[in-house]
């Protein structure tokens, strides 16, 4: 046999593909309905009860078979920037424009394209977060990536001085992370968000921030706009250290566009542009287009007032149930469509995060193990276990039959072991 180790590197797959193909090999497929996908971060894609209509076919005008520019089609960038205008800066003297947003092919490649405008520094990740965070910061080598451990008893939160300190103390030059949180839903918004922003500014260090879960947040408070942005608290668009990733994929319940955005100073997004066009050469340009009217003012908030509707009763379920499981949930999530619980209560078997994947695809249900979220690139941290063994992310994301079938076969399951 060929060994091809010397010219092509190891790349293991992210957590969640990884579980999604461990619950193929069983059988799941989509549209199965056997089976509970508890696991994938992926967002009914149904109609939503006061929802806007979804869209359902798409004209090809011919003058989009031809390529994309590489930072997106001009209208796209203009009406992502009249979006965040009209949400976030009313009365404001700074706006954005289309100069302020680039296009990408999804979440993902968006992010691969920040990752690799970044020049020599010090990244502060957080841990817990999203896992596809890991190979992402090790993959490209120009940067250092530093870990920034969040506290259970503190909520899985930090605050703004605390946010300082890792800052100043680390040297850290930028600071990625989700908010809402994936995995464990925490949100920081309001008076807080603009805080952190404050500090970015005084430090001129970057908050590099994943928004794909905006639309998701429980507590109106931090989200009188129906959505939750750092963009609120921007001075000068083009001079403070604030990105922003959104996109289709979670927050207008299309993932399988993978049309994303990124928004922020203009000479980072000449960058980021910059780096599309030999990674990726531009998002597909028949769905820019169509993506167009789904970026509308209107369409947006009647997107989000559903989606608050549709999903805060699924999240009381979720917890609910967990709970009457004997799975601890240490900080209920105040934004995104996730559970973050430890199984560490539960019989033998089942009280370990890893095992309880296990077992639970044998029920035809998928999770994902809590420690594909300590995120460790290049596993540089030398540890014995992880903090989050014995926790796994639950997704209320599917529709309330399919998670309603879940948590059955999972409580099932339990009451089998406890005899």
């Amino acid at each position: 046999m060929s060994d091809h180790s010397l010219a092509f590197r190891s790349v293991p797959r992210t957590g969640v593909i990884y579980v999604m193909t461990e619950a193929a090999k069983l059988g799941f497929h989509y549209g199965n309905e056997a089976w509970a996908n508890l696991g994938q971060g992926a967002p009914e894609v149904g109609p939503l009860a006061g929802g806007p209509e979804r869209i359902h076919a798409i004209d090809f005008d011919p003058r989009t078979y031809e390529y994309s520019p590489v930072p997106g089609i001009e209208d796209l960038r203009a009406a992502v920037a009249e979006l965040y205008n009209h949400r976030y800066r009313r009365g404001m003297a700074s706006q954005y424009s289309a100069e302020n947003v680039a296009i990408a092919g999804g979440g993902r490649l968006s992010l691969s394209r920040l990752a690799a405008a970044l020049g020599r520094t010090h990244v502060g990740h957080f841990l817990p977060d999203y896992t596809a965070y890991e190979e992402l910061l090790e993959l490209f080598e120009m940067f250092t990536p530093i870990p920034i451990p969040l506290d259970v008893d503190a909520g899985y939160s930090l605050t703004a001085p605390g946010l300082r300190r890792e800052i100043v103390e680390r040297g850290l030059g930028a600071v990625i992370f989700s908010n809402p949180s994936n995995p464990t839903g925490q949100l920081t918004g309001g008076a807080k968000l603009s805080s952190w922003v404050e500090v970015a500014r005084q430090t001129r260090s970057f908050l590099l921030i994943d928004e794909f879960y905006a639309h998701y947040v429980w507590d109106s408070s931090l989200s009188p706009s129906g959505s939750v942005s750092a963009a609120a608290f921007v001075e000068d668009v083009n001079e403070d250290p604030v990105v922003m990733l959104d996109g289709l994929t979670k927050n207008w319940r299309y993932p399988g566009w993978r049309i994303g955005w990124t928004v922020g100073p203009r000479d980072v997004i000449e960058r980021v542009s910059s780096v599309g066009s030999f990674l990726d050469g531009g998002a597909p340009h028949p769905l820019q287009r169509a993506a167009i009217p789904l970026l509308a003012p209107d369409v947006a908030d009647a997107e989000a007032a559903s989606i608050r509707a549709a999903f805060l009763p699924k999240r009381e379920l979720m917890l609910r149930r967990l709970s009457a499981m004997g799975i601890r949930v240490d900080a209920p999530p105040a934004g995104a469509f996730y559970v973050w619980g430890s199984v560490a209560g539960l019989p033998d078997g089942l009280n370990d995060g890893m095992s309880f994947f296990q077992r639970a695809l044998e029920h035809r249900v998928i999770t994902v193990p809590g420690v594909f979220f300590d995120i460790n690139p290049g596993h540089r941290r030398r540890t014995v276990d992880s903090r989050f063994n014995s926790h796994l992310r639950f997704s209320f994301g599917p529709s309330r039959p399919e998670l309603e079938r879940g948590l059955d076969a999972l409580e099932a399951m339990i009451s089998a072991a406890r005899g």
